[in-house]
């Protein structure tokens, strides 16, 4: 990855400097929170917090902005509702222009880099904002770094496993879920001869691979060696596993269009045994008719590969502070509450979300057995390569991806022609192997 700074970014960090939306009616352009951490009360003024949560989490997050407000009476806060889809270039074009852009600003995980490395985003270490830093998870923290600094607060974390049908299984007179992908295989096979239910459905998108490449310790990137390593001999290995996954005899057809709603749709209805997927999908598992009895829902770490390894992408949101903001200090105090372990708790109860803190995973948060289990295959999470634009690399891997499954190339095909893609449009000054 580029250490230095392109012109364009460099004067984008300029125009930063001199304009802001956030109010700065009692508030500062000083970015060391000194202000904020020794008269926290004193902080006044008015931000804006562009939040890309869906509708259905908005009554839950005003909840907190204005328990917020309540503790800090001198700060307004405009939480402005963004779509998620069109958030990541509104803010770019906001931050370049130096024109609208948000005090804080809520980021895919997938976002930070590239924002941090055009400049965008403050800096948080030594602030209010990274307020107990110690109690947060290592995976989700490690999504905020970006060249030595921590440029965003986890905000909610995720990762994918097993998603099982508890009645299923035992009417299959299977005890257990699968450890590894070879028993998921034999798990599959065993349950459509005894129940006539199909195993499985995979979900066609490049991300949902990422356990497969996982299990035979392969990765997408060597981002220190600045090489493309997704077309590895172990990688090919693990898409080889993945496309045996897909067999009739273990799965029903992938979907090319909409695959993980067709996935999502099989699961729940009852179609297929097992699924991957995240937390976010639990509450839509709950609403078909396959789980109307929740207890019903079994959940499990990923399988491991054949090399024995087992890790599933970490995904999620931060909270960041836009460079220009004109209030800094009553942006960190708003971050802090927003990130602090009474606030994710509640997040975690109304609208089922992971916490990143520690202490958060309350005994009430974790008597809920989607949560414990979860929190549990967050132990063997990793973080996808952490570089900016990483979220523009799913765009060909989706595409590479559903050809393997189809049939239409091998995966040693599929995956040669997808590192090629990368050199050639996204990762120029990256080598192939």
């Amino acid at each position: 990855m580029r250490k230095g700074m392109t012109a364009t970014a460099i004067a984008g960090v300029l125009a930063l400097t001199l304009t802001a939306c956030g109010g700065n009616d009692g508030g500062s352009g000083d970015s060391s929170g000194k202000k904020a951490a020794e008269d926290p009360q004193g902080v006044s003024g008015s931000i804006t917090w562009w939040d890309t949560s869906n509708e259905a989490e908005g009554p839950t997050y005003d909840k907190l902005v204005a328990q917020f407000q309540k503790e800090y009476p001198k700060i307004k806060v405009n939480r402005t509702s963004v779509s998620f889809d069109q958030a990541e270039q509104k803010f770019k074009t906001a931050a370049q222009n130096g024109k609208g852009a948000p005090d804080v600003i809520r980021t895919d995980v997938g976002w930070s880099a590239g924002f941090a490395n055009l400049g965008y985003l403050q800096p948080l270490d030594g602030t209010p904002a990274l307020d107990g830093v110690d109690d947060f998870l290592p995976g989700p923290l490690s999504t905020a770094k970006w060249q030595g600094q921590t440029v965003g607060v986890p905000q909610v974390t995720d990762t994918l496993a097993l998603l099982y049908n508890k009645e299923v299984f035992a009417e299959a007179g299977i005890s257990k879920p699968p450890a590894t992908w070879d028993e998921f295989i034999a798990t599959a096979k065993t349950i459509k001869e005894k129940t006539g239910v199909t195993g499985t459905q995979l979900n066609p998108e490049g991300y949902f691979s990422l356990p497969f490449l996982y299990g035979e310790g392969a990765d997408m990137l060597d981002v220190d060696a600045k090489k493309i390593t997704v077309n590895s001999p172990e990688a090919v290995k693990g898409m080889a596993t993945a496309l045996k996954l897909a067999q009739p005899d273990v799965a029903l057809k992938p979907a090319t269009t909409d695959g993980y709603v067709a996935a999502q749709t099989s699961f729940k209805d009852g179609k297929i045994a097992m699924v991957i997927n995240g937390p976010w999908s639990v509450s839509d598992d709950y609403s078909g008719k396959a789980f109307k009895d929740k207890a019903n829902l079994g959940i499990a770490n990923i399988p491991a590969g054949p090399s024995g390894k087992a890790a599933a992408p970490i995904g999620g949101h931060n909270y960041s502070v836009y460079r220009g903001s004109k209030n800094k200090d009553a942006a960190y105090l708003f971050v802090k509450f927003m990130a602090s372990a009474k606030s994710q708790e509640l997040t975690a109860k109304e609208i089922n979300t992971l916490p990143t803190r520690k202490s958060a995973y309350t005994a009430e948060v974790t008597a809920d057995p989607a949560k414990k289990a979860f929190q549990q295959a967050l132990s063997i999470a990793r973080s996808r390569p952490v570089i900016p634009g990483v979220g523009d690399l799913f765009v060909a891997f989706d595409q590479h991806y559903v050809k393997v499954l189809r049939g239409d190339a091998s995966p040693e095909e599929g995956l040669d022609a997808l590192a090629k893609e990368w050199n050639t449009k996204l990762l120029k000054d990256y080598k192939t192997g």
